[in-house]
């Protein structure tokens, strides 16, 4: 009788494992987002490309004045 019960827990128990909830995956950004980071993305690089452009003159210019 006890084994019984205990088979029935155990059954009970690995059946309820199984049970997962599906997880859909979450929809895309809307374009206006993806478009916004885009630009910062462009932003980015141009700001990057601005630095390296001053760096150069201030080296031109140190080099001049020696």
């Amino acid at each position: 009788m006890v084994l019984a019960f205990v088979a029935a827990f155990v059954a009970t128990f690995l059946g309820g494992c199984n049970n997962k909830p599906k997880v859909e995956p979450p929809p895309p950004p809307p374009q206006i987002v993806q478009d916004a980071k885009q630009v910062l993305d462009n932003a980015k690089g141009v700001g990057e490309t601005l630095d390296k452009q001053a760096d150069e003159q201030r080296k031109r210019i140190e080099d001049a004045t020696k």
